[in-house]
């Protein structure tokens, strides 16, 4: 059986890079010896009877650094002994070290690996689970990272490995797998997890994912992707919380900025949160029990959320705020992701 395996962030060095590396520093050492060896070429002796040439050197050091030393070239004089001390033989160390270094970090690896994986699985918690790194799912995780959101606090599920690798090497945590099997959702650590955005390119596949995350994750907010309308119930009967059409809102958007370009403009401006207006989400403050939403000064909302139920600010139902009541809208001022959270005192609540 496959083993599903988390993969958190981490320094990518391509491994052609890495061999290029460290073949210019075992070539860069034995260069080192033979100039040595050339310099001071009348030190050395050569059974052979001859002069110690170029080609001599080179041979001497290649076979001094990896240690055959057949002893048919060797020093004589003090100060090619002397350079043998000083250098030579650190050079053969270094080398040694190179070689044997290369091979334990090959060994050593896999274990590395498992001692990152298992340590990321055990302080994991309260992290946001995009599943699908598609349009959908790069727009998500680039949306909470504007809005303060930590790259090591989002954990990109993924069935195409080389999806996964992209979502990797841009700083996030991936699991590779299929999102709506348990396995890769439990490798993701969904039941520890805030959130679950379900960005899948298939409806059907949004509905299998969701079913799977709510099973897992019965406290977390799930967000799911719908690309027509017909489906948007099934998803929420699978446990969706919240459901967007996104074909259909691509289209509303569409013919909105056509119509009035200003509203369209203000619209998509309200969708990047890294700048521009931005909707904020708050639990009403208990001196604001009990009075109306025009009462209350700075504060422009547009939307109540009352006992799981959104009105909107023109809803007769509305009438006086209540204990317990989250108002959505504009604030006074713009806040930062950290102060909308002490502010509010919990996160956001479930439709």
């Amino acid at each position: 059986m496959e083993q599903i395996q988390a993969r958190p962030p981490r320094r990518q060095v391509g491994p052609v890079r890495a061999l290029v590396w460290r073949v210019a520093m075992a070539l860069g050492l034995v260069a080192l010896v033979a100039v040595t060896v050339w310099l001071g070429r009348d030190g050395y002796v050569d059974d052979a009877g001859g002069p110690v040439t170029w080609l001599d050197a080179f041979y001497y050091a290649s076979v001094s650094v990896t240690t055959t030393g057949y002893g048919d070239i060797t020093p004589v004089t003090p100060e090619t002994r002397l350079a043998t001390t000083l250098i030579i033989t650190p050079a053969r160390v270094a080398f040694l070290l190179l070689l044997v270094g290369t091979t334990v970090e090959l060994l050593t690896e896999r274990w590395r690996e498992a001692h990152r994986r298992n340590r990321w699985r055990d302080t994991i918690s309260d992290h946001y689970v995009i599943c699908g790194y598609g349009v959908k799912g790069r727009s998500a995780a680039r949306a909470l990272c504007e809005d303060g959101v930590p790259r090591n606090e989002v954990v990109i599920v993924d069935e195409d490995a080389d999806t996964a690798g992209e979502a990797s090497t841009a700083g996030y945590t991936t699991v590779l797998g299929e999102a709506s099997r348990t396995a890769v959702l439990r490798e993701a650590r969904v039941e520890r997890a805030k959130a679950v955005i379900v960005a899948t390119d298939r409806d059907d596949s949004a509905v299998l994912t969701t079913l799977t995350a709510r099973e897992l994750a019965p406290r977390a907010m799930i967000v799911a992707a719908a690309r027509e309308e017909e489906n948007a119930p099934l998803l929420r009967q699978s446990g969706a919380d919240e459901v967007i059409i996104s074909a259909e809102t691509a289209g509303r958007l569409l013919g909105m900025t056509s119509l009035h370009p200003s509203v369209g403009e203000v619209v998509n401006d309200l969708l990047h949160t890294a700048h521009g207006l931005a909707l904020d989400e708050r639990e009403v403050a208990e001196g604001e029990v009990g009075e109306r939403l025009e009462d209350i000064a700075g504060q422009r909302t547009i939307a109540v959320e009352r006992e799981g139920t959104l009105l909107r600010y023109d809803d007769p139902a509305l009438g006086r705020l209540q204990r317990g009541d989250r108002l959505v809208g504009l604030p006074p001022l713009r806040r930062t992701r950290r102060e909308r959270r002490r502010a509010s005192g919990q996160s956001p609540s479930r439709r």
